[in-house]
């Protein structure tokens, strides 16, 4: 039984003047072929922590509003309705940054257009 290898090529660069030309690789047969490392990307959850257990209930959103034109703080560490009632007084969504609190609290996130668009179709409600 045959077994066919396939072969790997590299651009050989080594010419002068005439160009590069594609060229097999040359290995050594003494060279072992090198182990992939396997990488976990979603690793095993643990058993939950007795604090863990206890639901606890999702703290409201914080928000900042950001003028584009002034870079002023129109509304800082807001909730929802008051950040809502800020975006009353700008004329298009695109001018106000808003920032939301991350999950953990410790850092704000930019909303994305489609976010802020959201959050202005709602601004009458409030």
């Amino acid at each position: 039984m045959l077994v066919a290898m396939a072969k790997t090529w590299v651009l050989d660069t080594e010419t002068k003047g005439t160009g590069a030309h594609i060229a097999p690789l040359k290995r050594d047969a003494r060279d072992a072929p090198a182990k992939l490392n396997v990488v976990q990307l979603h690793p095993e959850r643990s058993a939950p922590a007795a604090e863990d257990e206890l639901e606890v209930s999702p703290q409201p959103r914080r928000f900042k509003v950001v003028d584009v034109f002034s870079g002023g703080v129109l509304a800082d560490d807001v909730g929802a309705p008051a950040a809502l009632r800020t975006l009353r007084s700008l004329r298009k969504p695109v001018d106000a940054l808003v920032y939301v609190h991350d999950e953990d609290g410790r850092r704000w996130r930019l909303l994305t257009l489609a976010e802020t668009s959201a959050l202005w179709a709602l601004r009458e409600r409030a």
